[in-house]
């Protein structure tokens, strides 16, 4: 860590998810999971604007945390301990979504993480913007995808009657 400055030691806190990104063998894997209980914060809000509004704003201040988390790791790229991206853009898979029961939950992560770790075009290119914007725009794209495809899912469990997520009563 090149910089010990109180700002740098939160920022670092912060985008390894409390730590569990320095110490986890699979850190975005990991410490993804600390993005269901904050999709699920932000999908109790009253509107999909109101979600949308918290998901921008979680996303910006991401942005500035994980640029000076990275610098403070000493890299301008996307440090493997930096799960924020992860946890702040999972909230974007389930938006717009209206059954949130375990195996739509389960989907959802899954879907992303897939997207997540294989980065197929266009996800990998976002990772070249600078600073803390490649390292969250990836992840942000890769979350869209997976919402998209969530979405269909669940549509096409409906539509095919297959039950998959239907809702424990």
């Amino acid at each position: 860590m090149n910089e010990t400055k109180p700002q740098s030691r939160l920022a670092i806190w912060l985008a390894t998810g409390l730590g569990v990104g320095l110490v986890s063998p699979a850190p975005g894997t990991i410490g993804g999971l600390w993005g269901l209980p904050l999709a699920l914060a932000v999908g109790m809000l009253p509107t999909v604007t109101a979600e949308v509004l918290a998901i921008v704003l979680i996303g910006l201040a991401s942005v500035a945390i994980c640029s000076v988390a990275a610098r403070a790791l000493g890299s301008s790229k996307d440090p493997q301990a930096i799960v924020l991206d992860e946890i702040a853009a999972l909230p974007i898979v389930f938006l717009g979504v209206d059954s949130k029961g375990p195996a739509v939950w389960i989907a959802g992560w899954l879907l992303f993480r897939a997207l997540d770790i294989t980065k197929p075009p266009p996800i990998r290119q976002f990772e070249r913007l600078p600073s803390g914007w490649g390292i969250m725009a990836d992840d942000w794209v890769a979350a869209a995808e997976a919402c998209v495809l969530l979405h269909l899912l669940l549509w096409l469990d409906q539509i095919a009657a297959w039950g998959m997520f239907a809702a424990v009563a």
